[in-house]
């Protein structure tokens, strides 16, 4: 199992990008850059890329509508070149929010479209020509996410500093799940319950890893949580830190009965708890929905508290198939949690 981090930033995300560097030295082994509707992931993987050496550094995720095929080709190529081949790429539909609300674009077709620029990238990468066709060995139409204006099918001019970059694919949705399984390298899903997700997603990964094409490496799967070891109410009282966050995804992102998150929240059996933060969350009691989100969920996601209790985390992940323990170090002295992280992992 690797051990990766996101970054984090109040502000000004060069303050956060000179810390990576002593998390490389601690051990890290994947730093990964969200876009969403702040920066651009793109310019600060770069940045990073100069200030490390060893560390893998992922995009995740960056959207598949906002740019074209050609230029998330473009991005792939000159990032894995100037990191030294470390690049991946973290490829989603993201949400109409994002794509609608910041974008101006219609958000249409994910699964097609995210599934079809995947090829299309990965084609780039071996300087073949981007056209749509060949990547499935059938025509796709405007109905299956094609892309358009791909006619001339021109290809990469430069040669790239690997024919082929790891892309990992951000899914919630069973169908997007089955999707993703069947041809990404990872797979990043989000608000990850070890325990739970098993029956929410262990036959949409089945079906997907049966039409994974031979000699294929296994699927890669990222998630985890805050991070924090030690004893006491104190670091108890960190899982609140948490409570924010996924009172906004379950409750705020999107209206009701069209919420990714919240209809995750309800596979995991949260129906009740789903509901409530999501009125109080949409009229505007954001405070209240915070406190409405379970403490058992917030316990079983985050590796928060004594380091046995960590432990027994780091196996619950492990055993429900994540490959990549993405944690949020909660400590004054982040680079010295990772490393004893790392202890663990390997113990």
């Amino acid at each position: 199992m690797k051990l990766s981090s996101a970054l984090l930033y109040a502000g000004n995300p060069r303050e956060a990008a000179d810390q990576v560097s002593a998390l490389e030295k601690a051990g890290l082994d994947t730093i990964w850059v969200a876009e969403a509707y702040g920066y651009d992931s793109p310019t600060l993987m770069g940045y990073l890329a100069a200030k490390t050496e060893s560390i893998e550094i992922g995009a995740a995720i960056l959207n598949v509508y906002s740019r074209t095929p050609g230029a998330l080709l473009q991005t792939a190529a000159g990032l894995d070149n100037v990191s030294g081949g470390r690049a991946i790429i973290g490829l989603g539909a993201s949400g109409p929010q994002v794509i609608e609300g910041f974008h101006g674009l219609p958000y249409a077709n994910p699964l097609g479209r995210t599934r079809e620029v995947t090829g299309l990238i990965r084609r780039g990468l071996k300087r073949e020509p981007l056209t749509s066709e060949k990547i499935f060995k059938l025509p796709l139409s405007k109905e299956d996410g094609a892309v358009t204006g791909m006619g001339k099918a021109l290809k990469l001019l430069v040669h790239p500093e690997r024919d082929s970059v790891p892309i990992y694919i951000a899914a919630l949705g069973k169908k997007s799940v089955e999707s993703a399984a069947s041809y990404a390298d990872g797979w990043l899903p989000f608000l990850y319950h070890p325990e739970r997700a098993g029956q929410v997603w262990s036959a949409s990964l089945a079906a997907g890893l049966a039409k994974r094409p031979e000699g294929m490496a296994p699927l890669e799967v990222v998630a985890g949580g805050m991070c924090a070891i030690g004893e006491g109410a104190e670091t108890k009282a960190l899982l609140d830190f948490a409570r924010p966050l996924v009172a906004l995804y379950v409750g705020g992102m999107g209206a009701r009965g069209k919420n990714f998150y919240n209809d995750l929240f309800r596979d995991y059996g949260f129906e009740k708890e789903a509901e409530e933060i999501q009125s109080l969350y949409l009229d505007g009691k954001k405070k209240e929905a915070e406190a409405a989100v379970p403490l058992e969920f917030l316990e079983a996601m985050n590796l928060v508290g004594p380091e046995s209790y960590v432990k027994e985390r780091i196996a619950a992940y492990l055993e429900s198939g994540v490959t990549n323990l993405q944690i949020t170090p909660v400590d004054a002295d982040a680079p010295a949690l990772v490393a004893r992280m790392k202890e663990l992992i390997d113990a």
